[in-house]
Parts: structure tokens; sequence; C-alpha cells
């Protein structure tokens, strides 16, 4: 009920329309990886996707933003949220193990490799975590998308969406390259989000 209720909000307020320029729909398990503009990136991405695979296909955020109140609601019952945490410090052994966890069980995951929102229009570089699960599940596909106008349609300090359109771009699967190094695989995953704006 309340995931059909924020999908519903979030057709409303900010459409989160899908284009499929490179990769169609379907129920192959993928890593969904996208820019992080905004907090409506996790919901938008997700209602982007078609019902059947929203139900295996849980969004990966923060443990110390979604973890209180009515975001923890939103994240529980709403989208199954994979929580992690991302200080180190509070982090007891492989801070990737949720993720994992949700892999092994067969779900697809939404990943935002940034690990933080960047108010600018094309992502900062990519952190780790996304070669690490590659390397880890060969037989997950990796599916680049760019989020167009969340970052307008909530500002920072917003709380109250602004009525714009926004639109997620999924482009073609991420080859994997036998032997490459993790920082020219974070790079050429980088741009194939960066070639999507």
């Amino acid at each position: 009920m309340l995931s059909s209720l924020l999908v519903a909000a979030v057709k409303v307020f900010i459409g989160a329309y899908p284009r499929w320029v490179g990769s169609r729909p379907t129920d192959t398990q993928r890593i969904y990886f996208a820019n992080h503009a905004s907090h409506l990136d996790t919901v938008a991405l997700w209602s982007a996707l078609p019902p059947a695979l929203r139900e295996r296909t849980r969004p990966v955020a923060a443990r110390d933003y979604w973890s209180k109140g009515v975001r923890k609601i939103i994240a529980d019952k709403g989208f199954n949220a994979v929580l992690i945490e991302r200080d180190r410090s509070k982090c007891v052994g492989d801070p990737l193990q949720p993720l994992h966890d949700a892999l092994d069980a067969g779900d697809s995951l939404i990943l935002f490799p940034e690990g933080t929102r960047n108010h600018e229009p094309l992502p900062q570089p990519f952190k780790a975590g996304l070669f690490h699960l590659a390397q880890h599940y060969p037989h997950v596909e990796l599916v680049p998308v760019y989020l167009d106008n969340a970052r307008r349609a909530l500002p920072k300090g917003s709380l109250v969406p602004v009525p714009l359109v926004c639109t997620a771009r999924f482009g073609a699967p991420l080859n994997r390259i036998a032997d490459e190094d993790k920082a020219q695989f974070l790079e050429r995953a980088r741009n194939a989000v960066v070639e999507l704006a």
C-alpha cells in the first residue's frame, strides 16, 4: 500500500519517467547505478521501474539518513531499502555485507556510487563499492542511469518538491573487461552515466 502511494506521489510531483535508451526492462538481476543529486533520487529511480521490477529491486540508502522516523517507515515499508553504514567507525565487518545479502537473495539493487549528493549536473568520481560488487557478482548486469532534473526538483534545503518533470535514462549494460583495474573501471562506469546526461 505504502509503495503504491509513494509511486503515485512521485508521478504527480516529479514524473520520474523512464527512458530506456540502451537497455530494456527485464527480470535479469541488475545493479542500477546513477548520479546522486537529490533526496528524491532513490524514490525517483525506483518509481521509474515497472511494477514487476520494483518488487525485486532494492535501493541502497544511507543508514544515518533513512533509519529514523517517517524516513525509516518509507525505507522499510515503502521500497524495502538496503541500509548501509557510511561511517566506517560505526561499521562492524564488511560495510558492503547488506548488499551481498540482497544480491545473494536474487534481488537487484539501486546504487549511487558517488556516495553522497552532488549538486552539479555531472557525477563526482565514484567510490569503490561498485567495483567490488562487480567483481563478486559477474553474472549481475550493471546498468547506468542518469537522473535528469532531480537536483532542481528538490533543491538543497527544500522540504517540498518543485513540480518539474524528472527523467531516468537507462543506458546499455556496462561490459566487464578482464583484468581492468579499479580506477579504470570506476572511470568507465562514471563515463557511462555522463554519456546519458
